[in-house]
């Protein structure tokens, strides 16, 4: 019976410990910072290297896509929103246009290049751009001009990732806390006279019902906490001064083993009421990675709207 009992309690003994790894496991999964990158076409400079910088960029983005450290956004949606810009990246890319394709695909890691022909050497050059720091570093491979370009372009995404995740702290911006973020607003809207708003945004996550407006929250507790009267959207339109309205979605992105990425996207405008003019209109996009896709999807919304709220609300106070 003794020997029974000691063995029931190894089972149970070694399931709680199996559980407790496993939470470990998931909790150590979730602090692990992944980043949104994007692959840009590489300029070719050189007659033998014509087509060349397609190509690499295909194996950069397919090398890169496999890397758990880092999420890539979906090419065929960068070129559609650079189209919709007219946006021509190449080889060259301004920090002003980084920070802007940023904002538009949320991507905070560029990358993009030349393949350079020179004296029978064939040289590979990344460069790597922190969209919200503007931060510019480099990867390097040189080759001769009969070598193959596949192995080379892989040795040049392995030192890319590399870059990207020893030199994190120099291309991401470092994560602001919500009340620093709120102190900042304060100080830069000053005494300026706030608005009475109502705050209405419809949300979806494609593929799953939404269970509350993650956006439509963070505009509302951006307004409330920085000194704005928040109008409640069941009692209309009429007693508000400025109407903050617009969409957002999120969607599933892709797993990184335990994580999720989800993307989203927020489209606001702000209308005076008295005039039906619209005062200001914004729109960003965000990529979160959590545990679940709902996790990921109700922060990436939050995170896109807190963003807007902080461009938004100084052109809505009068000064």
């Amino acid at each position: 019976m003794k020997t029974r009992y000691a063995l029931v309690m190894a089972a149970c003994l070694c399931a709680v410990g199996m559980t407790t790894q496993g939470a470990e496991s998931a909790k150590a999964a979730a602090n692990q910072a992944v980043y949104p990158a994007a692959v840009l076409p590489f300029q070719e400079r050189g007659a033998d290297v014509k087509d060349y910088g397609q190509k690499v960029s295909d194996i950069l983005f397919a090398t890169l896509s496999a890397d758990p450290r880092l999420f890539l956004v979906d090419r065929s949606e960068m070129q559609k929103v650079l189209q919709e810009h007219e946006i021509n990246l190449s080889g060259m890319v301004t920090p002003d246009q980084a920070v802007k394709v940023g904002k538009m695909t949320g991507a905070k890691i560029l990358v993009t290049g030349s393949i350079v022909d020179a004296d029978k050497t064939l040289y590979l050059v990344a460069k790597i751009i922190g969209t919200e720091t503007t931060r510019v570093l480099g990867a390097t491979v040189k080759g001769k001009s009969s070598d193959d370009i596949g192995p080379l372009a892989e040795a040049l995404a392995k030192q890319v990732a590399d870059t990207i995740t020893q030199h994190a702290d120099q291309l991401v911006a470092k994560e602001v806390k919500l009340e620093d973020r709120m102190a900042a607003l304060k100080k830069e809207l000053g005494d300026a006279k706030r608005p009475t708003v109502l705050v209405r945004v419809t949300e979806r996550h494609v593929g799953q019902a939404t269970i509350d407006p993650a956006a439509e929250t963070e505009l509302t507790l951006f307004c409330k906490e920085t000194g704005f009267d928040v109008v409640d959207p069941k009692a209309g339109d009429r007693k508000a001064d400025i109407v903050i309205q617009g969409e957002g979605f999120s969607e599933f992105a892709m797993r990184h083993g335990n994580l999720v990425s989800v993307k989203a996207r927020v489209e606001i405008k702000a209308v005076d009421q008295k005039t039906d003019k619209i005062i200001a209109t914004d729109r960003q996009t965000a990529v979160v990675v959590d545990l679940t896709e709902l996790l990921a999807g109700k922060a990436a919304l939050q995170e896109a709207a807190a963003q807007i709220a902080e461009r938004l609300l100084p052109k809505l106070a009068v000064k």
